[in-house]
């Protein structure tokens, strides 16, 4: 099984020489293969109602951000949180509060993970949640299919690396720390508009031209809201496990 551990973000990850900051110095060999996003002050919000696009910029409050995440294969959600309980002391005693998510997608829409490096600036384009998706709203098959399409292409083209959908937080966890001592609370989770209900990783030359990637994808639901994050280099090492 694989999980999403996502990171969420709070003053620290925010600082404005993140990743450059000790704490991430620090997390970059404690959590291999995981990715960092630059702060939430260079993000960009799409959002798609009635076939128009908008495009909101940050900052947006650290309580609706992720900091980073890692995909991690492990045979339960039980293991899963019990990797996360092992998180890097130094982050762990500044309170991290980390995010377990089991991945996949109602409907058949297919994982990739092309373990490719990025020869371009790599973008994190985070599905954020809506009730519908909390409720696991299944996409007709002939959309699922466009989806899969699109994904294959643009992996086949070296484009997309990875992306995956998340199961609903009811599927999830939080491990909350304070003081470096743990909490675990199982969800569901009720802030939808601080939850992701996705993920894609792409590569591209700019900015605009990961904007342009987002406008141009066969998403399935009429109204839909993602953020765009520019993910910091990764760190050496295998993928996490």
């Amino acid at each position: 099984m694989h999980f999403m551990v996502i990171r969420r973000a709070d003053a620290a990850s925010e600082s404005a020489d993140f990743p450059a900051a000790p704490l991430a110095a620090n997390l970059a060999g404690a959590v291999p293969g995981a990715r960092w996003l630059h702060p939430g002050g260079e993000a960009a919000r799409l959002h798609r109602r009635a076939g128009a696009w908008t495009i909101e910029h940050g900052p947006f409050p650290a309580g609706e951000l992720a900091a980073g995440f890692a995909i991690i294969d492990v045979p339960s959600k039980e293991a899963a949180i019990a990797w996360a309980l092992q998180w890097p002391t130094a982050d762990a005693e500044g309170g991290a509060v980390l995010e377990v998510r089991e991945t996949g997608c109602s409907g058949g829409c297919a994982g990739i993970d092309t373990q490719s490096p990025p020869q371009l600036t790599p973008y994190a384009v985070l599905l954020r949640s809506s009730p519908g998706l909390e409720a696991d709203d299944m996409p007709p098959p002939e959309v699922i299919a466009r989806m899969n399409a699109r994904n294959a292409h643009d992996a086949e083209a070296g484009v997309l690396l990875a992306g995956d959908g998340l199961k609903p937080t009811a599927k999830g966890a939080r491990v909350k720390f304070k003081g470096g001592r743990p909490t675990v609370v199982d969800g569901p989770f009720t802030e939808i508009k601080e939850l992701i209900a996705g993920f894609w990783l792409i590569q591209a030359a700019s900015r605009a031209e990961a904007i342009a990637w987002v406008e141009s994808y066969p998403f399935p639901w009429p109204e839909v809201s993602l953020e765009l994050r520019a993910v910091a280099a990764p760190p050496p090492g295998p993928a996490a496990h």
